[in-house]
């Protein structure tokens, strides 16, 4: 594993690298044609909407495995203490009630909500088709077992990952007396390392389109340096500037989050263009126009 890592960096370095100045002019056209701003609103303002229900349902079937009861903790404070720079025990404190209350819906309501967290990924996968420009539609059937895929395999990789990484953390604080930094290098690079997979997946799995690995490994990691530096960024201005708990007071927790996922929808979709652009300028025989069936 760790060689096939160095041989796509190296393939990286020696491919992607010597073609950054043309990669980026190209990729700057590319967002301010394809009005990622405006792009990442949207998705934003869906995200909100489909938050509680999004998260209601994907703790619910990861309820349903006995294996993951006791991760479910551990999931929340890994998700919110690691991507969410500011206000994360106070979000996880509402959207927990939240959820709470939403569970005690009848079967009516439940069904109503998983149809919402289906819509937002519905809305995710146009959007990234869009950036790719592909007009291929994949068949009705396909497409509903995708998205319920992502629904019910998402908590059980999600589940995985915090078993592993609890794993890993037992292993570093066992092995701290014999490796001193150990532990807190993992604390470090392992949000990054899940974040570089999320990313990864989402680029190759999403756009009904032919994305080479090393082309969306380039965007999954330039999306998380992005990610990483606006993570500080915004929790460096809510902390030194706290105009919005000046101005909101109790309710800041709301614009703050709002910006937060607007911000992160943003770096999302650089991303993607990103990866579409080193597609197009490094093999444009093979971008998704070419391969749009008539």
């Amino acid at each position: 594993m760790i060689s096939m890592l160095r041989q796509w960096m190296a393939l990286i370095r020696h491919q992607v690298v010597p073609q950054l100045p043309q990669i980026a002019g190209y990729f700057l056209q590319r967002c301010k044609r394809d009005k990622v701003t405006v792009s990442a609103g949207h998705l934003a303002y869906v995200s909100l909407l489909s938050l509680v229900p999004f998260i209601m349902v994907f703790f619910t079937m990861l309820s349903a495995f006995p294996a993951f009861a006791e991760v479910r903790l551990a999931l929340e404070g890994f998700i919110f203490n690691n991507f969410v720079p500011t206000s994360g025990d106070v979000l996880q404190k509402y959207i927990t009630e939240f959820v709470g209350n939403a569970s005690g819906m009848g079967a009516v309501g439940i069904a109503s909500l998983t149809i919402v967290a289906l819509l937002l990924i519905m809305n995710i996968d146009k959007t990234l088709n869009t950036i790719w420009r592909t007009n291929k539609k994949r068949p009705k059937m396909f497409t509903f077992a995708v998205y319920w895929m992502v629904i019910t395999l998402g908590p059980i990789m999600m589940g995985s990952s915090v078993l592993v990484s609890s794993y890993l953390m037992g292993f570093a604080t066992y092995a701290e007396e014999y490796t001193p930094g150990l532990g807190s290098l993992l604390l470090k690079t392992v949000p990054s390392l899940t974040a570089i997979i999320g990313f990864l997946i989402l680029y190759m799995l999403v756009p009904n389109a032919r994305v080479k690995f090393t082309h969306a490994l380039s965007g999954a990691i330039l999306a998380t340096f992005l990610f990483e530096l606006s993570k500080k960024g915004f929790a460096f201005y809510v902390t030194s500037f706290p105009s919005y708990q000046v101005i909101y007071g109790a309710l800041a927790v709301i614009p703050i989050l709002f910006v937060w996922v607007y911000l992160s929808w943003i770096v999302v979709l650089l991303g993607a263009e990103f990866t579409c652009s080193i597609q197009e300028v490094l093999a444009p025989d093979e971008t998704p126009e070419a391969m749009v069936e008539e």
